[in-house]
């Protein structure tokens, strides 16, 4: 019974166990006495159990084991597609690299995945289900917005759910040491999403507009993702409807100036929302629909993501051959080369061949194309200190390949010591950008090109790209421009299976993940522990597997 707590829905202990890791919960009794009863008493006890849920999100940009300095928690989402692939060999990146036999029920990766979501959807459910408790001191306001919060983000989970293994089960309520189940069946996508929407409807109605504190979810948000619904339930002109909401509203309009942190420094508009000290609406990004926060040496818990680490390419490890042939290596990790990271996920060839030469998207500030050298130890012969290293973006993805660009959209470096591995800037975590881009579809999907091309030209003409025509727009177009805008940020493998072309585009430009990948690995494997602990019913495994 203990595997099936851990891998099905996760309990009340589990979700008071990531509230310890909130902000608000530390002004608060220990987390020790903290009971769910002395908990949801008071609009701030259930302030910090959204705290708590907030710290379950952001594990989806850090270890799939709370805190841990290694294995993506999003790695399945974002690797094994058209324009990315891991550079590495482990036993998760194999997965999305070499499929088959590689990607089977009983891997650890997919288990921590769905444990993760289902103990995030239960802390959901929690929230939801206590608020509905006598005597709470909080007013009909303050219920409607947390209870708002709590509901997207459970819609958000079932999202995930959804695109990675279909058909699950559905359980909107709160799960305890009282009420497990052995009997769950897989609940259709059809009535999940409709449980989403419903979700969705209500944030929307009761999230603000704007708010004060930076980590409040907007409404921006859930009109965000019920376009994005909309577009996957084939209802376009509702996808329109909702992401016009987003697109119009001059709250969440896009950045095309200067601002921030380095505004008299080098560099575009695109490119400052992802510098530390950018990200936050407080600090002047208004495209941000929901953004990430973390926090350096936070007791109780840890504030920290590793997209840094993941993303980055081990550029300390290059070698490179002086003029007597002797290799040398010449980069030390710094800040101004975006802190320590090991390279394990990276661009796709193809995704850096995408973009018009004077796209800031493709550009110096977007991407790390070169390095300069910097380690006076280790200078190739010939070469001096500052002489550039140009990386090879010529050739075709390889695994373990240190000399290969990579984003820099990600970047960060601990002001104490460069080599930290955890990342504790806030990030970007959704931003109108991509609204538009779900707007361009809608308008594709409606036969309305003008209206694609117009919200598409939106973000070349921020971006200097050259703007397009209407009868330039096709959906693979589409594709590849958010590829363009998004790299990184998207649930990649999500876009491609809404538009039913991942297994067509992987194979087409994913020269790692492409060359074994196959139409059962549409869907990932139901775990098997989860299975074997359905006790009392049959939860079928997906096809193929």
């Amino acid at each position: 019974m203990q595997s099936y707590t851990k891998y099905i829905f996760g309990t009340l202990t589990g979700m008071l166990m990531f509230l310890s890791c909130s902000k608000s919960v530390l002004n608060e009794q220990s987390p020790s006495v903290l009971t769910a009863d002395l908990l949801f008493k008071t609009k701030a006890g259930f302030q910090n159990a959204l705290n708590g849920l907030y710290s379950e999100v952001r594990r989806y940009r850090s270890g799939e084991t709370y805190g841990s300095e290694d294995d993506i928690m999003n790695m399945q989402a974002v690797i094994g597609v058209d324009n990315g692939y891991g550079n590495w060999r482990d036993a998760i990146i194999d997965i999305f690299n070499y499929w088959g036999t590689y990607n089977l029920p009983n891997k650890p990766h997919t288990s921590e995945v769905w444990a993760w979501l289902y103990e995030t959807i239960n802390a959901a459910n929690t929230i939801i289900g206590r608020s509905e408790n006598t005597g709470i001191d909080w007013t009909p306001e303050d219920k409607a917005t947390i209870v708002a919060g709590a509901r997207l983000i459970r819609a958000w989970c079932y999202r995930h759910l959804t695109y990675l293994w279909g058909p699950v089960p559905l359980t909107l309520e709160e799960s305890s040491g009282t009420n497990i189940r052995t009997d769950l069946t897989r609940t259709p996508v059809a009535d999940i999403q409709t449980a989403m929407k419903q979700d969705l409807l209500y944030a929307e109605q009761n999230l603000p507009e704007t708010s004060s504190d930076d980590a409040q979810l907007l409404k921006g948000t859930a009109s965000h993702f019920l376009a994005e619904l909309y577009l996957a339930t084939k209802q376009y002109d509702s996808a329109k409807i909702e992401a016009l909401k987003v697109t119009t509203d001059a709250n969440y309009k896009l950045v095309t100036a200067r601002y921030g942190v380095q505004k008299t420094s080098p560099g575009t508009p695109f490119t400052d929302m992802f510098l530390d000290g950018n990200s936050k609406r407080s600090e002047g990004n208004t495209e941000a629909l929901w953004v990430i926060q973390s926090d350096i040496n936070l007791p109780g818990g840890d504030g920290s993501t590793i997209m840094r680490r993941y993303w980055v390419n081990r550029y300390y490890s290059l070698s490179v051959k002086g003029t007597d042939g002797k290799a040398a290596t010449p980069v030390l990790v710094s800040a101004a080369n975006g802190g320590r990271g090991i390279g394990r996920l990276s661009p796709t060839k193809w995704a850096m061949t995408i973009y018009d030469a004077n796209d800031d998207r493709g550009g110096d500030f977007a991407w790390r194309y070169y390095y300069l050298i910097n380690n006076p130890a280790s200078i190739p012969k010939g070469s001096k200190l500052g002489d550039t290293i140009y990386l090879d973006k010529s050739s075709t993805e390889k695994i373990t390949n240190a000399n290969w660009p990579s984003t820099r959209k990600w970047d960060y470096a601990s002001p104490v010591d460069p080599t930290v591995d955890k990342s504790y800037n806030d990030q970007v975590f959704v931003r109108a950008g991509e609204t538009y881009l779900l707007l361009a579809e809608a308008d594709f999907r409606l036969n309305d090109l003008q209206g694609a091309a117009d919200a598409i030209n939106a973000l070349r003409n921020r971006a200097h790209a050259t703007p397009i025509i209407p009868s330039q727009v096709t959906l693979d177009f589409i594709l590849d421009e958010r590829s363009r805008e998004l790299f990184s940020e998207e649930d990649r493998r999500y876009v491609l299976l809404r538009t039913g072309t991942w297994l067509t585009r992987t194979k087409l430009y994913n020269k790692v993940g492409g060359l074994t990948v196959a139409a059962r690995d549409s869907l990932l494997p139901i775990p098997q522990d989860v299975i074997d602990a359905n006790l009392t019913a049959v939860l079928p495994q997906n096809p193929g597997y």
